[in-house]
């Protein structure tokens, strides 16, 4: 019987030209063209959000710049991909027995200063 509670984070794609970028490296609609080196790096981020033992982790990793929003995007937290381009996202928790799951939903790749 284990002391501790397991946690699992989980990534959900709230649109489906997200989940293309993520499994594919491209997306079939023709409004969400992205650059491979930003598409590169969505991949990565999104892998290094898989890999956390949980949101308090991403705040270590300060090249991810995580922050939770203010104003009219209060409560989104986002991960920078980029100098220009961030990952949009809402967390919420869940518990599964002895298991914590992290969700996060990821809702947009935007242009930061669009």
């Amino acid at each position: 019987m284990s002391c501790y509670n397991e946690a699992i984070m989980v990534i959900k794609f709230e649109k489906k030209y997200l989940r293309e970028l993520y499994y594919e490296g491209r997306c079939t609609d023709k409004k969400h063209r992205f650059q491979p080196d930003v598409i590169e790096r969505y991949k990565r981020r999104i892998d290094t959000l898989y890999e956390s033992s949980g949101i308090e982790s991403l705040y270590r990793l300060h090249s991810l710049r995580y922050e939770v929003l203010s104003g009219d995007k209060a409560g989104i937290s986002s991960v920078r991909v980029n100098d220009r381009y961030r990952i949009e996202f809402i967390v919420s928790h869940e518990k599964e027995g002895e298991i914590e799951l992290t969700i996060c939903n990821i809702m947009e790749l935007s242009n930061h200063y669009k």
